[in-house]
């Protein structure tokens, strides 16, 4: 399990993101598939990817002569889970308390 500076570091980059989004969308690419149609050569995106899977956020499987690359959510979950889903808690509940609130207030 990688450390959070390690993933946010990954995902501070937008070529990065993109290269997530791709995944996202149609998991199991190859180098080729990811490079087409993204203005950066073979070896940025390569390097790009290197990244991601440093920080665990792809992981890749050999088919023959290919490397496939998928998309591993797990460590954004993990992120998602110590850095946002705790900030937002007391705004949800101020919400429903607020909710219930005008609730009872009505005729």
């Amino acid at each position: 399990m990688q450390d959070d500076d390690t993933v946010f570091h990954a995902l501070a980059d937008a070529s990065r993101r993109e290269l997530l989004d791709r995944l996202y969308a149609r998991d199991g690419q190859t180098l080729r598939e990811l490079t087409a149609g993204l203005d950066m050569s073979r070896q940025a995106v390569s390097k790009h990817l290197g990244v991601l899977e440093a920080a665990d956020l792809v992981v890749t499987r050999r088919s023959g002569r290919e490397k496939l690359h998928f998309l591993n959510p797990v460590p954004i979950r993990l992120i998602h889970d110590r850095w946002i889903d705790k900030y937002t808690e007391h705004r949800i509940a101020a919400l429903m308390d607020l909710k219930s609130e005008l609730e009872e207030k009505r005729p």
